[in-house]
């Protein structure tokens, strides 16, 4: 009798565990992918990186306590997108970024999407150039709409220096943009 309940009980945590796992993936994979893209992870590794951060958020499912699920997910995304960028670095691949972009898009509003498409180069491009600590709160701050509360409690820093990181990561974003708009000023007619 006594294995019996020990069996059910199991059973109806596993299913509580697939459950649980189900609604953190249906709720929080636009965010994972937003997380690892803002953090260096390229495009066409970006599908596989957060199936990874889902991967090891499943075996780690037990050890989240409710209510932390999404620190948790932006904790792991950050460890992936860091393994992601050592990969790179240690063995970079040729990409022809520029035949890709030179490929049609059948998107409505080319001029729209070329345009959305440069800002979003341009960002990357920005972040690339910010510290991971920078990034990591302006991403969250600005891009994913967290409070400094919520950042702060995310990575396990004081608000304080979640307040200096973003401050000092506007000052880049600004210093980038003020030296793109003086080029573009320069080559003008």
């Amino acid at each position: 009798m006594a294995s019996e309940s020990a069996a059910t009980d199991r059973m109806a945590a596993d299913a509580n565990s697939k459950g649980r796992l189900a609604l953190l993936v249906r709720r929080n994979a636009t965010f994972v992918w937003r997380c690892l893209r803002r953090l260096g992870v390229p495009p066409a590794d970006t599908d596989d990186a957060a199936q990874q951060v889902f991967m090891i958020v499943s075996d780690k499912l037990n050890d989240i306590e409710p209510g932390s699920e999404r620190a948790f997910l932006f904790a792991t995304a950050r460890g992936v997108a860091a393994n992601a960028r050592r990969k790179i670095a240690r063995r970079p691949e040729s990409t022809d970024d520029a035949l890709l972009a030179t490929l049609p898009d059948d998107a409505p509003g080319p001029d729209a999407t070329l345009e959305k498409r440069e800002a979003r180069e341009l960002l990357d491009e920005i972040l690339e150039r910010m510290s991971p600590e920078l990034r990591e709160v302006f991403v969250l701050f600005e891009i994913e709409d967290m409070t400094t509360t919520e950042i702060a409690r995310t990575l396990d820093i004081p608000v304080g220096t979640v307040a200096s990181r973003l401050r000092r990561a506007r000052e880049q974003l600004r210093g980038h943009l003020a030296r793109l708009r003086a080029r573009l000023e320069g080559s003008q007619p």
